[in-house]
Formats: structure tokens, C-alpha cells, sequence
């Protein structure tokens, strides 16, 4: 039987230890968390079923469960609302993505207050507007002119938040001046050694770009957020933009590690330049349109993505379905659609499956019900290895020594 607490130790061993006791203090808190924190412990558990790997091979995200779909400003400067999280992305059989999505209806059911039978109505909700939508084998997108119940809601309260209110809530403005908010819920401060290497990386990649002052640092912090990836390497960074204050923007500038879900699929992965490089690409073909200032950058002689600041509450309120299913079937019919259409997007890439498979995948009857019952097998897993969990932590297993 694995040590799940020595494989999750290993796993998150050498990251920032203030920001790793945030993760594993948020991991011991519900089922729904310790499955958005262990997505590495995910795969290593998940059965080897023909049901998964007969699926065609597709470019997936990697870390599909219900919290990782949000709204972003692309490159064009519209909102869409998307998959946003790549840092796991690999080729691997299609099902392998959709398995993880129904397994995180069916542990953060008890979260949300559903019942048994209304998360297995969601997972049959989630499967059939998979394969319709790969069956259709057109790729389309969600804006705000697209988007249905809880995820038109999202994009109306976007519409009355200004950037300058976004601005207010990340930084403090002195003097006509704006810096960033330590305050250990967002950002942590950064040491002057930090704080000059990103400077000078920011000055190095500015001086490659059209308009170079408006990378111009004008302050730089830790970034808290996610969960999977707290104690990964990351910034959040205030720049000139368009002219202070109000014009400043918020840049994100986090370390890209090598996806935890490509050893555990028997597909073979291309050869990268770098693990930045992975994330972006993938991205950039699953998203119908790229995230604003999205690059793979080298850091510290280490790999990076950098992109905007994508604030978190830029997320569906899933806990406001008021109790009418139908409001959850809508979100879930969306999040189901937009992987089927992000693996239309990016087929025949580097040996992912062509349209014509992917359609006749979504054909056929054969897949969904034993992908249902994969999932109730990996939900019932999570749930025994957080309460394994829970006990390590709790004999503090998971103690970190934090520098005050």
C-alpha cells in the first residue's frame, strides 16, 4: 500500500515552505481541496481501464475539475470564459481529462449540497454534452453573448467591475503612486535579492517588445493563489502599462514544472525546448483565443509562464445553483462542451487525433456509462486518501519550518 503522505511529501518537496504550509493547511480542509492539491496523486491512483485509453489521443489540460474554468481577457482584449489552467497539459487519451472532471462533480458534491443521485445527474449531463459536442466536430467558444445561466451571470458582474476596481483591491495608491498589497491572503513580500532578479528579467523582456515602457516594474510580490501550485515559484508584478496609476496592469510570472500527468499515460509526449514552452503551446491551441501577454519565458535559468493576472473570483459561484439543478446542469453542459472543443481545436497537432476520430468517438454509446463508474471508483480513492491524509497532517506530518 503507497505512503500517500511520503508521496505527497516527495511530490512538493523543495517549494517555498510559507506558501507549501498554505496548500497543505488548504488540503486538510475538504475532500474537494485535497483533490484540487494531489492532481499527481490522481493519476499515480487511477486504474489503467480500457475505457480511458482506447479514447483518442487529444491535447488536454491535464487538471480538469470544476474550479479550474474561469473568465480571462484575451489577446484581443474580449472576455471569454475558459479553461485556464495548462500547467499539467500533455497529450493523452481524451477520457483521461473527462474522468477527473466527473470525479470532481462527484467529490465536491457534499461542498456544493447535492446528493448522490443529482451528482451522477451531472456526470451523465457532463458526458453527453461531451460526446455531442465532439460528435458535431465544430470548435466554438463561450463570450458574453454565448454564455447561459450562472456563466452569463459571471460575465454581468464582470461587466459592472472596472480595471481601476481591480487595480484598488490588488494595490495601495499613495501620491498618485501604486504598490502592491503584502498582505499574506494575495501576496508575500519578496527579498531585495528576488525583488532585483525579477526587475531585471522584466527589463531584459521588455527591451524585446514593441512598446517596452509599458513593462516598465513598478513593484513585485509573492503570489498566493491556486492551490496545486502554492509553493511553486511565482510573482505577481505591477508595471507602468498605460500610464500611472490607473493604467498600471498586473502581471503574473509563475515557474512551469513538468506536467505530474505525462508519466502516467502510455502516450508519447513531443520534445518540448522547455516546460513553459509545454503550458503555452497547448494553451494557445486549446483556447479559441490566447489569455493577454501569455509568453514562455527563461527566469533564473529556469522555465516560465508569463501572463496576466487573472484574479480568482473571476470564477462561476457554482454555490449559487439556489437549488435548481438546471442552473448546474448549464455550467457543467459548458465546462463539458469546452473540453470537447479545445480537443477539436488542437487535433492533428503533433499526433493528436484528427476531427474525423473525435467525431466518430462522440458516435458511438459505448464509453459513458463505464466512465461514470471509473469515476465513483476514483471519488471513493480521493475520499480514503484525504482522510489518510488528514490524519498525517493532523499527527503533524506535514509541519513546515516558515521563516517569520
Amino acid at each position: 500500500m503507497p505512503d500517500v503522505a511520503q508521496i505527497i511529501s516527495a511530490f512538493n518537496a523543495g517549494r517555498d515552505p510559507e506558501r507549501l504550509a498554505m496548500k497543505y493547511k488548504a488540503m486538510r480542509g475538504s475532500p474537494f481541496v485535497f483533490l484540487r492539491g494531489t492532481c499527481h496523486l490522481f493519476y499515480e491512483r487511477l486504474p489503467r481501464d480500457k475505457v480511458l485509453d482506447n479514447a483518442p489521443p487529444v491535447w488536454i489540460c491535464g487538471d480538469m475539475h470544476l474550479e479550474n474554468f474561469g473568465s480571462y481577457k484575451a489577446d484581443n482584449r474580449l472576455i471569454y470564459f475558459d479553461n485556464n489552467d495548462f500547467d499539467e497539459a500533455c497529450l493523452a487519451p481524451g477520457l483521461y481529462e473527462l474522468v477527473r472532471l466527473l470525479t470532481s462533480v462527484l467529490v465536491g458534491a457534499s461542498a456544493l449540497k447535492l446528493s448522490r443521485a443529482q451528482a451522477l445527474a451531472l456526470c451523465h449531463t457532463a458526458v453527453d454534452a461531451y460526446g455531442a459536442a465532439l460528435a458535431f466536430g465544430k470548435a466554438r467558444w463561450i463570450e458574453t453573448e454565448t454564455a447561459v445561466g450562472m456563466v452569463r451571470d459571471l460575465f454581468d458582474g464582470l461587466a459592472s467591475r472596472t480595471r481601476i476596481a481591480h487595480l484598488d483591491r490588488r494595490t495601495t495608491l499613495k501620491s498618485k503612486a501604486r504598490m502592491l498589497k503584502v498582505d499574506g491572503k494575495k501576496a508575500l513580500p519578496v527579498s531585495d535579492e528576488r525583488r532585483a532578479a525579477v526587475t531585471g528579467f522584466m527589463n531584459r523582456f521588455a527591451a524585446s517588445e514593441a512598446n517596452p515602457d509599458f513593462y516598465r516594474i513598478l513593484d513585485v510580490a509573492r503570489r498566493i493563489a491556486g492551490t496545486g501550485s502554492l509553493g511553486v515559484d511565482r510573482y505577481v508584478i505591477l508595471v507602468e502599462g498605460k500610464g500611472s496609476p490607473d493604467g498600471n496592469y498586473l502581471i503574473d510570472l509563475k515557474e512551469a514544472l513538468p506536467s505530474s500527468v505525462a508519466p502516467h499515460v502510455g502516450t508519447p509526449q513531443p520534445k518540448w525546448r522547455s516546460e513553459a514552452e509545454r503550458v503555452v503551446d497547448i494553451q494557445r491551441r486549446n483556447q479559441a483565443v490566447s489569455q493577454a501577454f501569455l509568453h514562455a519565458v527563461d527566469f533564473n535559468q529556469r522555465s516560465y509562464v508569463l501572463r496576466s493576472l487573472q484574479p480568482s473570483e473571476d470564477r462561476v459561484a457554482l454555490s449559487d445553483w439556489d437549488g435548481k439543478l438546471s442552473r448546474l446542469e448549464a455550467v457543467i453542459n459548458s465546462m463539458a462542451e469546452l473540453s470537447a472543443w479545445a480537443h477539436l481545436r488542437s487535433g492533428g497537432r503533433q499526433k493528436s487525433s484528427i476531427a474525423d476520430d473525435l467525431i466518430a468517438f462522440g458516435n458511438r454509446r459505448d464509453w459513458q456509462a463505464p466512465l461514470i463508474e471509473l469515476a465513483t471508483q476514483c471519488a471513493a480513492q480521493v475520499a480514503a486518501d484525504w482522510k489518510t491524509y488528514s490524519e498525517a497532517y493532523d499527527r503533524g506530518a506535514f509541519d513546515l519550518p516558515v521563516k517569520a
